[in-house]
């Protein structure tokens, strides 16, 4: 992924108004983001515990969604899959993501959902650049790259849901 801009990631948002956009906790050190290792840029609110973003480039355009963070209570037992890059954590590791859709349908309060890693580092644990608590990634037959197609087609079906 390229190096965003404040601008560019504030301009990007498509489920949420224009003053929303602008009042949004963009992630401090932009510039110190591994963007080279990055299929999206996702972050926390941490003004806010449960909201989250991410933008990321659909080929030719920039898109960002807003999402809300389902209240799940976990006991470190407990192991979730993100449906986005298949890595699976204990506890509270994996949370359900929902977005607003975009257009007429979200303002009608059309929401859908994604698993997500709950800390929206997928594309540093397809890449092996982090490991989740207690354990790492499943063993798989696909190479990297592979994997890191995955991601993007998984990301990519979950978003056109959003932009429908």
């Amino acid at each position: 992924m390229k190096p965003l801009s404040e601008q560019e990631i504030r301009i990007s948002f498509v489920n949420c108004s224009k003053g929303e956009a602008k009042r949004l906790t963009l992630p401090r050190n932009l510039s110190g983001r591994p963007w080279a290792d990055l299929d999206f840029l996702g972050w926390r609110d941490p003004a806010a515990p449960d909201r989250c973003y991410l933008v990321t480039d659909l080929g030719e355009r920039l898109v960002g969604v807003a999402l809300r963070l389902a209240a799940q209570p976990r006991t470190r037992l407990h192991r979730g899959m993100c449906s986005v890059c298949l890595t699976t954590h204990p506890g509270s590791g994996v949370a359900l993501m929902t977005a607003r859709r975009a257009g007429e349908a979200g303002r009608q309060n059309n929401s859908v959902g994604v698993y997500m890693c709950a800390d929206l580092d997928c594309s540093l644990y397809v890449r092996g650049k982090k490991l989740p608590d207690l354990g790492g990634r499943l063993e798989e037959t696909l190479t990297t790259e592979e994997q890191i197609a995955r991601t993007r087609t998984n990301l990519q079906d979950f978003l056109d849901k959003v932009l429908r």
